[in-house]
């Protein structure tokens, strides 16, 4: 019996990898959509591959100028052609009091990279959790409320050039 349980949970893991990984790579994107048009901008946000146990990490709604464009999850990518100029970028996530709010400058027929990373404070209630479950949320929660960043994701500007190398191992979000 417990062999049965062993290959299902094999499946399940095999299977689950590749739901993870079954988006469209960066370059072919592009090459199938092109670049943005004249008067448009893309912003592509990432989020890198968790690498050996990585709790670090978050699954955070992102939205553009309060409209949603995705979920930046780890190992994946979201992006949005808007129009150039200033704007603002959200990241929330379920069951985490606060958001982290961003503006942004994106330019006419360019593509802004931006990187998403799970905050301290994000870091901080989730190790919390883990060492003392609810009440251990609860007790960091109330313990960082006073750091810069409340959210639950830093977001980081990225030159095209480093975007691209981390782009190349990532796929789609869906």
């Amino acid at each position: 019996m417990s062999r049965h349980v062993a290959l299902a949970f094999g499946a399940i893991l095999l299977l689950s990898g590749c739901v993870a990984s079954s988006g469209v790579d960066f370059t072919s994107l592009t090459q199938r959509i092109g670049p943005p048009n004249s008067a448009q901008s893309r912003i592509v946000i990432l989020q890198e591959k968790v690498h050996g146990l990585g709790l670090a990490f978050c699954q955070c709604e992102m939205k553009l100028d309060g409209d949603v464009i995705g979920k930046a999850k780890p190992g994946t990518y979201i992006y949005a052609d808007r129009p150039a100029g200033r704007h603002w970028l959200v990241a929330s996530e379920t069951l985490y009091q606060g958001d982290t709010t961003q503006e942004i400058r994106t330019e006419r027929g360019r593509t802004s990279f931006f990187l998403v990373k799970s905050s301290k404070r994000h870091d901080a209630i989730a190790g919390g959790g883990l060492v003392g479950g609810l009440a251990g949320m609860a007790v960091v929660s109330v313990a960082t409320a006073g750091t810069e960043n409340t959210g639950p994701a830093d977001i980081f500007p990225l030159d095209e050039a480093t975007a691209r190398t981390t782009l190349a191992e990532l796929r789609l979000s869906d």
